[in-house]
């Protein structure tokens, strides 16, 4: 099971600089009622509700019947409203934003009377470029439609089918159609809670003016390596650089009570730009990991970030780090039909004890820390170490999560659906793309956050039929469900601070492939010869077929070359004497799917090993023709040499051939190809005992006098999806340096096709690599390109072969 990996994320609002000046915008506004004729004041972050509470214009909402009495407020249309003076020349500033970081819910927003965007989901942050808009002095405007009545209406307009449920049970007396509006589920009534559904700024609101370039967001993943057993962090920052030069600079990153500190040099091109750093937490250092209430303590410790960029910017942040492994365990269980499901916390199985938790209050600026502090050190006392959020209400605000990290209690988090199915249409897609994205970028750091749940009770709800939907009409809604939760909302979070474009049929994987179909093509050449990879993580399943992708593209085109060489010498069927093999092509413009073997950047595909094989100056190349198996000696050398080909064959279940043989001396000519054996294939199959085309593998190789050889070449008898005996390989590497250069010694357990050495981002390239190893041992060399380590190469490693797709 793969480890997720989490920590707290407590950020610090950086100092004023010459560079960037920050406006709060909290504090009291405007509003009125959608006639004009009801004006008063009210505070943000807060609701109408609460502001008509607050002036003496209605009753305490929860008082007897008030909720009914008072719906006639979530049915208008209200105005909020600020006039601001700006307290620095506006005129000096490059880049001027006004940030939302939570609007309840449906908004159209204008700065000086000029529409500048609009807002339709309480869960997302919302950013609009003001530059061109703003002023010395300004008036904001957000004028807020009905929450009930926009739900009606896209309700109303997805005319195709209806999205059950309409409206809940009486009973409750709540409003309708909550599930065509991204707002707290709960707010259109419950079968616990009073209806409310709420308007207004529910979180905070600022103007944030800069020059040269501002800090969007920086967030953090802890790794820890089982193989190094250490702990590694990686950041990624976010930067909007205005300056119309490239910025450079210097990044610092300090833990002191882990003597972890890290400097990297930066350069940042104009426009949106990210940033990731890999830091290395210090080895000699012990690091206390976090525990759940009544396991062990919640240590966290004290992290330093400091861009230091040209012309004197300076950008500091701070964060607590947590660190600690989580595990679902889902196992076979002896005696059952069932699986296991349990977590570790660090290793050691885990009795979850706790509850479920639903909003504190149906107006959440009446949500306050001392709050929290109260209901969750409750839970506390009462031995609980769990909290399920609860799908129908809110994701917390911050504090609540940074609570639970102190007090070590771990949360179980839904996403914000509930009790409903929900529409698919693109406009709700992109709202819950965005809200998703958001949110596990703003809490997945949390160590308290163990896993994320898809909904409460939807499925429950679809595959019991609550609301009785025809048996010919199931598949839709079961393809919603489908589209929402696992192509959509569980593809992000698998992902992590992972691109939500890494999906082979991605819109952004199509939108780079610019060959009509070349996608489909890719996977249709695949089909050929091997299995699609089987993954149930969208992630893992994406990686596993860019791997095969790979292979097959490496494959196709060392056929081909091997073909053109093994005919510079002979004609057949009037064509030959072939004297080149340019394949297309070698490198990219940008990163994106295309026929290259070098990745942008510089990084060696499989295809660019084999190239390295197929045009070596002494090749042995095999194929078939009616059954019968040849390989041809090629040479490119300038002389005869003497030379003699090795032939083994093995089964794809042993590491020791099952038959050997090899020819006696022979003179190569120089530059010439010449056929060097001939054999039937079964006859060559029955010279070597029960093997069959499905389960054995030929490779040969050319040895000289000198030390001059071939590559070791191969021959599958089958296509690898048919194979019998190929089992998967556990291969471990020993890694040692010699100089400037690494030897990673291998060692594996069976035979293994395209072996796959990855050292992640460090830049260089191996000596081979996607090879199939027929022997337990064998040793690869690494060229790095910059400066690196025995200890940073081996904490970046991964090792994949054929088998570890499936």
């Amino acid at each position: 099971m793969r480890l997720r990996l989490l920590f707290l994320l407590a950020l610090c609002r950086a100092g004023p600089t010459a560079f960037g000046r920050s406006l709060s915008l909290r504090g009291s506004w405007r509003i009125r009622s959608g006639n004009g004729s009801l004006e008063l004041p009210g505070r943000v972050p807060g609701c109408v509700h609460s502001a008509l509470f607050q002036r003496g214009l209605i009753q305490d909402p929860y008082y007897r019947f008030n909720d009914l009495d008072y719906r006639w407020i979530s049915l208008d249309n209200w105005t909020y409203s600020k006039k601001f003076k700006i307290p620095f020349n506006i005129s000096k500033w490059q880049k001027v934003n006004l940030i939302f970081e939570g609007v309840d819910t449906v908004a159209k927003v204008l700065l000086n009377s000029v529409p500048i965007g609009k807002t339709g989901n309480m869960f997302k942050r919302y950013s609009f470029d003001v530059t061109s808009v703003v002023r010395d002095v300004n008036s904001l405007e957000l004028r807020f439609q009905s929450p009930v009545l926009y739900a009606a209406q896209q309700s109303k307009a997805h005319s195709n089918y209806s999205v059950p449920p309409d409206c809940p049970p009486p009973v409750q007396k709540g409003q309708c159609h909550v599930n065509f509006i991204r707002k707290e589920q709960s707010s259109f009534g419950w079968d616990w809670g009073p209806s409310f559904p709420t308007q207004g700024i529910w979180k905070d609101v600022r103007i944030e003016a800069y020059n040269i370039c501002r800090l969007n967001y920086f967030v953090f993943s802890p790794i820890y390596d089982n193989h190094t057993q250490g702990w590694n962090l990686e950041i990624e920052s976010s930067f909007d650089v205005v300056s119309s030069k490239p910025v450079s600079g210097q990044v610092m990153v300090a833990i002191p009570e882990l003597q972890t500190q890290q400097s990297y040099s930066i350069e940042l091109q104009p426009g949106k730009r990210i940033v990731e750093l890999f830091v290395k937490i210090n080895k000699n250092v012990t690091i206390e990991t976090w525990w759940p209430h009544g396991h062990g303590n919640q240590t966290g410790y004290n992290m330093t970030i400091l861009f230091k960029l040209d012309g004197g910017l300076s950008i500091k942040k701070s964060a607590k780090v947590y660190f600690r492994t989580v595990e679902l365990i889902e196992e076979p269980i002896e005696g059952s039909q069932g699986l296991s499901f349990y977590f570790k916390i660090n290793g050691l199985p885990i009795f979850l004890k706790g509850s479920n938790w639903i909003p504190a209050d149906s107006f959440q600026d009446r949500v306050t820390s001392d709050l929290l502090r109260l209901l969750l050190q409750s839970a506390v006392d009462a031995n609980m170490n769990t909290l399920r959020v609860w799908g129908g209400g809110i994701y917390e605000q911050d504090e609540f999560y940074r609570l639970c990290d102190e007090l070590g209690i771990m949360v179980w988090q839904d996403f914000m659906f509930a009790c409903a199915l929900y529409p698919t249409n693109e406009d709700f897609l992109n709202s819950v793309r965005a809200e998703v994205a958001y949110q596990i970028r703003r809490l997945k750091y949390h160590p308290s956050i163990i896993i994320w749940g898809g909904n409460n009770e939807n499925e429950a709800a679809l595959m019991m039929n609550w609301y009785n939907i025809p048996a010919s009409e199931l598949h839709t809604y079961i393809k919603d469900y489908v589209v929402l939760y696992v192509k959509n909302i569980r593809k992000i979070v698998l992902a992590v601070s992972s691109k939500e474009d890494w999906s082979y049929n991605s819109k952004f994987s199509l939108h780079r492939q610019h060959h009509a179909d070349g996608n489909s093509e890719m996977l249709r050449q695949v089909e050929f010869h091997f299995t699609l990879p089987e993954s149930p993580d969208p992630l893992q399943a994406f990686k596993d077929t860019i791997y095969l992708t790979q292979v097959t593209q490496a494959q196709c085109v060392k056929i081909e070359t091997e073909f053109y060489r093994r005919s510079r010498s002979e004609i057949v069927d009037g064509q030959g004497y072939t004297m080149g093999a340019l394949y297309w092509q070698l490198n990219d413009i940008w990163q994106a799917p295309s026929w290259a073997s070098l990745e942008y950047g510089g990084k060696w595909k499989m295809l660019h090993y084999f190239a390295r094989h197929f045009f070596a100056p002494l090749l042995p190349v095999g194929f078939e023709d009616q059954d019968v198996f040849f390989i041809y000696g090629v040479s490119d050398l300038h002389s005869d040499c003497k030379a003699k080909l090795t032939v083994k064959v093995h089964t794809w279940s042993s590491l020791e051939p099952v038959c050997s043989s090899e020819t006696d001396h022979f003179v190569l000519k120089a530059g010439k190809a010449v056929l060097l054996y001939k054999e039937p294939v079964p006859v060559l199959l029955e010279n070597c005992g029960n093997c069959t085309r499905q389960s054995c593998v030929v490779s040969f190789y050319l040895s000289t006098d000198s030390q001059l050889g071939s590559p070791t070449n191969y021959h599958f008898l089958s296509s690898l999806s048919e194979s019998v005996g190929l089992r998967k390989a556990y291969i471990t590497a020993i890694i040692s340096q010699q100089g400037d250069t690494f030897a990673f010694d291998l060692e594996t357990s069976a035979v293994a096709p395209f072996v796959w050495l990855d050292v992640g981002s460090i830049p260089g390239r191996f000596s081979d690599n996607g090879f199939l190893m027929t022997e337990e041992t064998r040793t690869v060399l690494f060229y790095p390109w910059k400066p690196t380590s025995k200890s940073e190469l081996e904490q970046s490693l991964r090792v994949t072969s054929l088998m570890d797709i499936y």
